[in-house]
């Protein structure tokens, strides 16, 4: 009786572990990209380090420093759509974000989630249409390689495949080397030294 009893605590636990770590959160539904341009019209949404699914990083952003909410804010979005680092500003309130976050649901999508220091400011943003006047592209291969020791989680191998299919990384290029033409140059024929001295009454 002991050993069945032990035997199917075994079996329940060993159940919960497998179907805990294979049962991984579904990714949201994939939008093909927008065109990349200096205007963009896209779907805003808020968020703010007090929620439950952010109270575990408190203030820290994906890119290793804390979340800002001053003169430039954070951003969140998909790092191969709005690489880390990429500035912009909303036409409509004139506020400045740089993208040094992401999250699950914005993996493949189109949409850039705003850092808003407090929950009425948060909730008061909802959902919105916006128009962004981008300032500066971030550089996709710096986030390839701060996301690259996270590939564990389903997002992150999103955002990495797509950062191999919409770019391509820059090498340093080697300068070509210069062809040299030699020009042959016809050899005078050489001057006897004698009769050369005589002519000059050397």
């Amino acid at each position: 009786m002991i050993r069945r009893v032990v035997w199917l605590a075994v079996v329940a636990t060993s159940s919960l572990l497998f179907f805990g770590c294979s049962a991984e959160r579904e990714l949201p539904q994939y939008e093909a990209p927008l065109a990349r341009s200096e205007y963009m019209k896209i779907r805003t949404t808020a968020y703010n380090d007090h929620e439950s699914d952010h109270i575990k990083y408190a203030n820290a952003n994906a890119a290793g420093s804390t979340l800002q909410a001053g003169q430039i804010r954070s951003a969140a979005a998909d790092w191969s759509r709005w690489p880390m680092g990429t500035q912009f500003v909303i036409e409509a309130t004139g506020q400045l974000y740089v993208v040094d976050d992401y999250g699950w649901d914005l993996a493949g999508r189109n949409t850039i989630d705003l850092y808003c220091p407090s929950r009425a400011e948060m909730n008061a943003w909802g959902v919105r249409r916006v128009t962004i006047h981008v300032l500066h592209w971030g550089d996709p291969w710096a986030s390839y390689r701060i996301l690259k020791p996270r590939t564990g989680y389903a997002h992150v191998r999103r955002m990495i495949d797509e950062i191999h299919r919409f770019y391509r990384e820059d090498r340093i290029q080697e300068p070509a080397p210069v062809k040299v033409e030699t020009v042959p140059v016809k050899a005078e024929p050489a001057v006897p030294l004698k009769p050369f001295l005589q002519a000059n009454n050397m």
